[in-house]
């Protein structure tokens, strides 16, 4: 049994002489344990309702609303382990690297990017999932023009890796004086934080590495050293950024971090044909792209153009509310890769 061999392993004295190895161990032992936690409890939940349905013959309304509050969580369980039944990519299981650039639209667009960023923190917040943000450049009147941050969480990439793509939103805008209708577009990529075993090459001669005042929040420090880090990977003009260390050495090792994500999904992405686009083959960040539209006015609706999957609750979707998108994204997956196999 896989749980025995992991707890063996996590036992061993000589695991942390490679404290990667000994991470991605525990890592996978806690994964292990948390699915047959929820195999257990799931079959606790079961023998409960059967308890509290024989007790409940007598119409006790005590007991009915119980019952109805056991069969509700059995329900979001069940749930919950259907959902990870569909996580068929290996990296389903890792942290997620996102990256929100503004679009089309100007101040618009930026404040747009910073709503999104909003949307995913909240949502990770939901889910107990840390969020680091890596680099950021703020609009030049408001928002976010581009940041980079990840979502640390067990099966966070296979969450939330249906968020790629060019995000459409519709709304009276709060920077127009005359109360004009807009469309704004930002656009989100969001990768696998791959393991540092992973054999991706980087030569010295092929990046350019150049330092940069940090700005944004963090202090008196961050305003006056030159700690921020940006490398451009010459051959294929990726550009990478990290500035939330103080220090130059630990953005450098982040921002190669970032680069080597980066690089190991492009080449990923040659030998495969990928059911999403990369944020390199997405095409222009405006009309026409996007799979997904948020639209605030004149009606309210969310609607996402691969599942097709609907909402008129625009205001809970803003505050992190994605599972029931996230579902219907996982659905339509399974669906199109049965469709390529019959075909």
């Amino acid at each position: 049994m896989r749980l025995h061999e992991l707890e063996n392993l996590s036992s061993d004295p000589t695991l942390w002489d490679s404290p990667q190895k000994a991470q991605d161990t525990l890592k996978e032992l806690n994964a292990v344990k948390q699915e047959l936690g929820n195999i257990k409890s799931i079959e606790s939940g079961i023998q409960d309702i059967k308890d509290l349905s024989a007790l409940a013959e007598d119409s006790d309304t005590t007991l009915l609303k119980e019952l109805d509050t056991h069969a509700n969580e059995l329900a979001k369980k069940m749930k919950m382990i259907e959902r990870e039944a569909k996580f068929s990519d290996p990296h389903d299981v890792e942290d997620a690297l996102i990256s929100v650039h503004a679009g089309a639209g100007g101040t618009e667009a930026c404040d747009w990017a910073e709503m999104l960023t909003r949307m995913y923190e909240r949502f990770a917040e939901s889910k107990g999932f840390p969020v680091e943000i890596t680099d950021i450049l703020m609009g030049e009147e408001a928002g976010i023009k581009s940041i980079t941050f990840f979502i640390r969480g067990t099966h966070a990439f296979g969450l939330l890796k249906g968020e790629t793509g060019v995000h459409r939103l519709v709304r009276i805008s709060p920077f127009d004086a005359n109360k004009r209708r807009h469309t704004s577009f930002a656009s989100v990529d969001v990768l696998p934080d791959i393991k540092d075993d992973i054999e991706i090459k980087i030569e010295d001669k092929d990046i350019r590495v150049d330092t940069y005042r940090a700005h944004g929040a963090g202090g008196q420090h961050i305003n006056k050293t030159d700690s921020a880090i940006r490398i451009t990977h010459l051959p294929t003009n990726i550009v990478v950024a990290c500035q939330n260390q103080r220090s130059q050495i630990k953005n450098r090792e982040q921002a190669m971090k970032v680069l080597k994500i980066r690089l190991y999904e492009l080449e990923q992405e040659k030998k495969r044909q990928a059911f999403e686009k990369r944020y390199d083959d997405k095409g222009d960040i405006a009309w026409g792209n996007q799979i997904r539209s948020y639209v605030f006015m004149p009606y309210q609706l969310v609607k996402d153009t691969r599942s097709e999957f609907e909402t008129s609750q625009v205001e809970k979707v803003m505050d992190g509310e994605l599972d029931e998108m996230i579902d219907a994204y996982l659905e339509y997956l399974t669906t199109t890769k049965l469709k390529g196999v019959k075909n």
